[in-house]
């Protein structure tokens, strides 16, 4: 081992002698590259997608995929008008502004035309047997001109079309207008702007409300719009706590170029890396816009190390140069180490199967990557140039009788008695952490978007909705394939066999209504046999079946042409992780108990269907994603440390901190789901970067003789400091975001408030405890062969060196 150290080490100091003594050459080289990737990110676009949300080799996806060109419904958008007036709606008033709001939701760019479904468009029809036979029109009449005769006549087609608490609400008092978005414009070929469409929609809301009109949005593009437009208030945020954050740097460092100098090294992998996304074709999505605040946090705690050390040096009386060489090689090599930690963290999250995963975890990765050029190669660079200021120099303690207090007060922790007390907490922690964790759910928790506050306008909207009909925005989609079956809608069992589903599914929580073939053509039916309930029923012969032909049609969405293929929509209460989970088990076993000759059940599609492909990817990589982490992390740190004991004193506080992160996440309400993942992610990344750069320092204080206590002491001094500084400055800056009216960002604020803080903490108590046990009676040895004046191997040698 001390072959490879020392061979690593030469090859270190080479890299300084080619970057330090070209100094000026390099900086401007960086310089340059600066500028011009800080152009290329002024050209940076925010790219939101809803494929982009699909897990697309999921098998519900890939019905899904195959289905969607001949049935649509998953990415839809529900405008709702409503009535504050006295009365309902049929009153020419609002039937104008219902009419209106259908044509200019018809004329937005990327809305599927055809799909356009309201009162006022020719696809919404009724029809009814009379004594003559079928007579059916549409439900607003093209002779409709707001007469009383007319309303009474739009009243009365409304009811015989059966739309009571789809198209019109269950207390006659609010109409819907549904349309279906595409993923691409047919004018343009370009993806269709979801920004946009959130735009249009809102000009048409402030076009229509009034005192007696309200007008409520919801659907993807909505949710992205609201999303873009909180990112205003996400960039304050932000603002606050870059504020915060260089003021307790000053604080800290007395020293305003140090100040500047560690900000802007750490603000510049974010540039680079925005600059970057539009030279490789890519943007951002707004669900994962809080990536680059993540990577510049990381950016902070590497940057203080770096001047830290770069201080201490000064302090003791090298020159700017020569410390500036110091402390590249002291710190690139566990820096280094810990931002590749970082990366695999993020790269991991890439084993869920769902695009914008994968571009979140590429994005962070090349963020990450990037601070090992910029914290470890060009901030060397630049604070050689630097020279420490008045205020900065504070006496340094150079004996034990100015020993730091709490540094070696807590350094007793580094010894077998008191670890215990570490263990005993820890291990009530981890009990606690583990009974908590096990209630966090997969996916989103609570009604509406939980991406935004409770009281916000899309949740307001979302709730009218739900509240008005007897359908909503949350749907799941169960596809029927018949296999040699001709008119399939015409064969006894292909329809008692979607009859059963049908009725089956009306039973199981959660579901607020069902929508199939079966349940049209049985009340079409009953209508042909004078409307008597017992004839709502599914003949045993094709000739009976031909009574509900009417409701065979493909123009109700529900079939295509010969009912080759069919859905059936389970409409649902909400969009919660429990709820789908549960929901699509119970479809999974009705369809389980179905036995019929030639029929094929598959699921999923619809926004529901979405949603339980990606939380089961989720859940699914979870465990994969979590061992992947933790085997590379052990895998680099035993190639580094050469020591097992080594790794099980960085991974096992990491691994507690894990926990505790799921278990906060379960009290505070927040699911498991792709905008969570990143913090996950950083949180181990921010913990193995403190036991990194603590046991390093370690390592090399007891290489020189000092024990396990003095050595764990020195460490804090050196690098302790640094770190828990910069935890507790990230803690307070992100903690501001508590406050935000973004619900995405408050969550995750919270959650990397917890983990800047909690990762420290195991890093300085935990780490040095279990240190002290797995080498449990040799410091002594050390001691005793000092006093004797003879050599002894360092007391931690058999950790460090694995044996």
């Amino acid at each position: 081992m001390t072959q490879t150290t020392g061979w690593i080490e030469r090859r270190v100091q080479d890299c300084a002698d080619v970057l330090l003594n070209h100094r000026r050459w390099w900086l401007g080289l960086f310089m340059l590259v600066t500028v011009a990737l800080g152009y290329s990110a002024t050209q940076v676009r925010l790219d939101p997608g809803f494929n982009k949300q699909i897990p697309v080799r999921h098998e519900y996806m890939l019905s899904f995929l195959d289905f969607s060109r001949v049935f649509t419904g998953a990415n839809r958008l529900l405008v709702n008008v409503h009535w504050k007036g006295e009365g309902d709606i049929y009153n020419p008033e609002f039937l104008r502004v219902l009419q209106q709001v259908t044509d200019d939701v018809f004329f937005i760019s990327g809305v599927s035309r055809p799909s356009v479904t309201s009162l006022f468009t020719p696809n919404v029809r009724y029809v009814e047997i009379t004594e003559e036979g079928y007579v059916g029109d549409l439900v607003v009449p093209p002779q409709y001109a707001g007469t009383d005769e007319d309303l009474q006549k739009v009243r009365s087609n409304a009811a015989r079309a059966g739309q009571v608490g789809r198209l019109l609400a269950n207390d006659q008092r609010s109409a819907m207008v549904r349309a279906d978005l595409q993923d691409t414009d047919p004018k343009t070929g370009q993806p269709v702007s979801y920004v946009e469409i959130a735009k249009r929609l809102e000009e048409i809301r402030a076009k229509y409300n009034s005192p007696t009109i309200e007008i409520n949005v919801v659907g993807f593009a909505k949710l992205v719009g609201d999303v873009v437009e909180g990112l205003n208030t996400v960039m304050l945020f932000f603002v606050v706590a870059f504020i915060i954050t260089a003021l307790l740097l000053w604080a800290y460092s007395r020293s305003l170029p140090l100040t500047i100098v560690a900000l802007v090294v750490a603000l510049l992998p974010v540039v680079w890396l925005l600059g970057l996304l539009p030279l490789l074709g890519l943007g951002i999505d707004p669900m994962s816009v809080l990536v680059p605040f993540l990577i510049f946090s990381i950016g902070v705690s590497h940057a203080v190390q770096m001047t830290n050390a770069w201080k201490q040096d000064v302090l003791a009386g090298s020159s700017s140069l020569q410390a500036a060489r110091s402390a590249f090689c002291k710190i690139f090599i566990p820096g280094s180490l810990a931002l590749l930690m970082n990366a695999l963290g993020f790269a991991v999250i890439m084993l869920i199967d769902i695009p914008i995963v994968h571009e979140l975890g590429v994005t962070a990765c090349m963020g990450v990557m990037l601070m090992i050029i910029t914290n470890k190669m060009m901030l060397p660079l630049i604070i050689s140039h630097l020279s420490l200021g008045s205020s900065a120099r504070v006496a340094r303690p150079t004996h034990d009788a100015a020993r730091h207090p709490l540094w070696w007060r807590l350094s007793a922790l580094a010894e077998p008695r008191p670890a215990l007390v570490v263990f005993a907490i820890s291990l009530v922690l981890l009990g606690f952490g583990v009974f908590k964790a096990r209630e966090l759910a997969v996916g989103d928790i609570g009604p509406g978007a939980p991406e935004l506050r409770a009281d916000s306008r899309y949740n307001q909207d979302n709730q009218r909705i739900i509240d008005s009909y007897s359908i909503g925005l949350d749907v799941l989609a169960v596809f029927l394939q018949t296999q040699g079956i001709d008119e399939a809608c015409l064969n006894p069992g292909v329809m008692r066999a979607v009859e059963a589903f049908d009725f089956q599914m009306r039973n199981v929580a959660g579901v607020q209504s069902v929508q199939s073939v079966a349940g049209m053509g049985k009340e079409m039916i009953a209508g042909n046999n004078e409307g008597n309930p017992r004839w709502s029923a599914i003949p045993g012969s094709s000739r009976g079946l031909q009574q509900g032909s009417m409701a065979y049609s493909p123009d109700s969405g529900l079939v295509t042409d010969g009912c080759k293929r069919m859905q059936i929509l389970v409409f649902l209460n909400d969009h919660e992780g429990a709820t789908v989970f549960h929901v699509v088990n119970e479809a999974k076993r009705i369809i389980a108990g179905i036995r019929a000759p030639g029929v094929e059940f598959k699921l999923a599609g619809g926004n529901i269907g979405v949603m339980a492909a990606s939380n089961e990817a989720v859940k699914r990589a979870e465990v994969w994603m979590l061992a992947a982490l933790f085997c590379s992390v052990a895998f680099f740190c035993l190639l580094t440390f050469r020591s097992l004991r080594a790794v099980l004193c960085i991974l096992v506080p990491m691994g507690i901190v894990a926990i505790l992160c799921n278990a906060l996440m379960a009290m505070l309400g927040i699911g498991l789901k792709v905008a969570t993942l990143p913090v996950m992610a950083l949180g181990v990344g921010v913990g193995v970067d403190y036991g990194i750069y603590l046991y390093e320092r370690i390592q090399h204080e007891m290489a020189e003789g000092r024990d396990l206590r003095h050595a764990f002491y020195r460490a804090m001094c050196q690098r302790g400091t640094a770190a828990v500084f910069t935890a507790l400055t990230m803690s307070i800056g992100v903690g501001t975001w508590a406050f935000a009216p973004l619900k995405l960002q408050a969550d995750m604020g919270i959650l990397l408030a917890f983990m800047f803080l909690v990762n420290v903490f195991g890093a300085i108590f935990l780490l040095p405890a279990l240190a002290a046990w797995f080498n449990c009676g040799r410091p002594l040895v050390a001691v005793k062969a000092a006093s004797l004046g003879t050599k002894a191997s360092p007391p931690f040698s058999g950790v460090l060196a694995g044996r």
